[in-house]
């Protein structure tokens, strides 16, 4: 078993504050890099069911053979040369030709989380180990689901993680987030659809975050999106056409004028 308390003594009985999420959603609609805010947004509005869902894992037999390896999941992500001796079309080479392509790391955005936890809200119980799971598979879920990097596409992703895992502040950003875009810059497109679309569609998935990642990644990618039942996000496609027959660059969105 862990050593790991699954619930630090120290950790606030309600994690349910929602004027400091709409304090912290305000900023970063201000600026949308500022990842930082994303993270309090989250912990703000935690919820009695992303707790739930928690629990469930860190008590199961897969979820303490995971949680008690000393094995940190970014190192296995970020292990770029190990993924690449994979076979094409597995869920790791995709995963690596994504990242490069964009630019990004799971070790970039446990920085980012960083400058959140230097607020000294981490408790280190199993709710923050369950929570650096969420945060450290977010840009996979890009590549399992088809949804890019958009501004849409990561507002449908949100709301796949929010199906799954139940996390209030998740939740919040996907639908407020979607809001904002629709009344600012594409109000014709199904960008609420879409949306609504990438709940359902999470919600039939089985839950990414209590898979084996590092058997995951030797998975073709067809067939862990079958095993896994994730499905296709067409309504998510279809405002990407209609975006682009307005003039608008879904690629490009807040970049557009209010």
């Amino acid at each position: 078993m862990s050593a790991v308390p699954f619930h630090h003594p120290d950790r606030p009985a309600g994690e349910f504050r929602p004027i400091k999420a709409w304090h912290h959603f305000r900023k970063l609609i201000a600026d949308k890099e500022d990842t930082e805010q994303v993270f309090h947004i989250i912990a703000a509005l935690r919820g009695r069911k992303f707790r739930t869902i928690a629990s469930k894992f860190w008590h199961s037999e897969k979820g303490q053979r995971i949680l008690a390896s000393n094995q940190r999941l970014i190192d296995v992500l970020d292990d770029h040369d190990t993924i690449k001796k994979l076979p094409a079309g597995t869920v790791g080479r995709a995963y690596v030709d994504f990242m490069e392509r964009e630019g990004l790391s799971a070790a970039g955005l446990e920085a980012e989380y960083a400058k959140f936890t230097d607020a000294g809200v981490r408790f280190e119980d199993g709710i923050d180990r369950y929570g650096d799971r969420l945060r450290d598979t977010h840009d996979m879920l890009h590549v399992l689901t088809g949804y890019s990097r958009d501004a849409l596409g990561e507002q449908c992703v949100l709301a796949f993680t929010y199906a799954q895992n139940r996390n209030l502040g998740v939740g919040f950003i996907a639908y407020a987030g979607g809001f904002e875009l629709k009344r600012r810059v594409a109000p014709s497109a199904p960008i609420m659809a879409a949306i609504r679309e990438g709940h359902r569609i999470g919600n039939a998935a089985q839950n990414i975050v209590h898979e084996d990642i590092a058997e995951l990644l030797k998975e073709p990618l067809a067939d862990a999106r079958k095993r896994l039942g994730i499905g296709t996000p067409v309504i998510y496609r279809k405002a990407h056409e209609v975006m682009r027959s307005g003039g608008v660059d879904p690629y490009n969105l807040l970049a557009v004028p209010a």
